[in-house]
């Protein structure tokens, strides 16, 4: 929200650290929506151009091209009321505590999922010592089958089927530690989303400067 000149009364702009964390907050629940369940997805008021978007964004497999579509969701997010932002927001919020909980487990899962892609035995080992029951040699594989699918452009098939290993593997975890952000995730996702913005040139993303994800 923009300030109020005291004197004169006129608006004031929006300052470049408040434009930033707009930004951020649409990018973020650009991210929610795409990693929601279709079902869910159809329950909350999401302007229907915007869903064609968001199943453009669900389509993309390739790890560079799927940033500039997320930048590109969020940019068309921005250009909507505040109010059709804040509906959907709250509408997210109407299922309450589990539905929170959840968001928050889609969020990590996929946070999870994109640091196995990207820095495989590595990724996974970190994943092994808070989830120990986990498949190893299955999620190994399923790591290494998307890395194959996406360099021969193959439809995502491994890399949905990671989604589900992994959210099955993450399911009993405590409500406290489906809420705690990884440390690494989030730094991934700082680098991530910063690209995004770069690569459309969005005025509020691409200025080079870090930025934060789920």
């Amino acid at each position: 929200m923009r300030g109020k000149d005291e004197e004169s009364g006129a608006f004031l702009a929006p300052s470049r650290s408040q434009q930033r964390r707009e930004a951020l907050d649409v990018l973020a629940l650009a991210h929610q929506l795409v990693t929601l369940d279709p079902g869910r997805l159809a329950q909350l008021p999401v302007p229907e151009d915007l869903l064609g978007h968001i199943a453009d964004t669900r389509r993309v497999s390739s790890n560079i091209a799927r940033k500039r579509q997320m930048a590109f969701l969020a940019k068309q997010m921005r250009r909507e009321d505040d109010a059709a932002l804040d509906a959907i927001r709250d509408a997210l919020d109407a299922g309450g505590e589990a539905a929170r909980q959840e968001t928050a487990l889609l969020h990590r899962v996929e946070a999870w999922r994109h640091r196995l892609i990207t820095d495989g035995d590595d990724a996974l080992a970190a994943f092994l010592v808070e989830f120990p029951s986990s498949d190893r040699q299955r999620l190994r594989q399923l790591s290494r089958n998307v890395v194959e699918e996406q360099r021969r452009s193959k439809p995502p098939h491994a890399f949905r089927e990671l989604f589900r290993a992994l959210r099955d593997a993450m399911a009993g975890t405590s409500a406290g530690d489906d809420a705690r952000v990884d440390a690494h995730a989030a730094d991934a996702a700082t680098n991530e989303d910063d690209r995004d913005g770069a690569a459309t040139g969005d005025d509020a993303v691409a200025s080079g400067r870090s930025i934060d994800d789920h």
